[in-house]
């Protein structure tokens, strides 16, 4: 549907609800107000989708993602690259001789930021979630507001 009718999706991530009949799924699209509210309209017009939230600027909302990956780890290395996780609050969860598998939550910047500074060190793989998101408070609360 994104695709045929011109947007390109930065992200996507789909994954499982409270109750198991549904799914969420997060996209991230980067695109003028005009072309969003159309992509938002299109979505609605879809049979299986039940509700629709814009993450947009009007909203305060709390958003992460997720990146693991294997980086080459020496002896000398070593220490180097869990003192760049200890500041990113970024987790080692597996060690072997030759290399470190870390796993780093945040939002889209420190995401950036920890890769730019762990990159020299030599990304073997990667894997990136795209972004999860809710909104803060009640879901009511927002509600009203915008009633209001």
């Amino acid at each position: 549907m994104f695709s045929g009718r011109g947007f390109n999706i930065d992200t996507l991530n789909v994954g499982p609800t409270h109750d198991p009949k549904y799914s969420r799924i997060t996209i991230t699209l980067r695109a003028e107000e005009h072309a969003l509210d159309m992509a938002i309209k299109q979505l609605d017009r879809l049979i299986n989708v039940i509700d629709i939230t814009h993450f947009g600027h009007r909203n305060a909302f709390v958003a992460r993602e997720l990146v693991m990956l294997k980086v080459t780890a020496t002896g000398d290395t070593r220490s180097k690259i869990i003192e760049v996780c200890d500041i990113f609050r970024a987790k080692v969860i597996d060690v072997t001789p030759e290399a470190i598998i870390i796993e780093c939550t945040g939002n889209e910047n420190k995401i950036r930021a920890f890769l730019e500074l762990i990159t020299p060190f030599g990304i073997l793989e990667l894997a990136r979630t795209g972004n999860v998101a809710l909104l803060r408070g009640r879901n009511d609360a927002h509600e009203d507001e915008e009633e209001a």
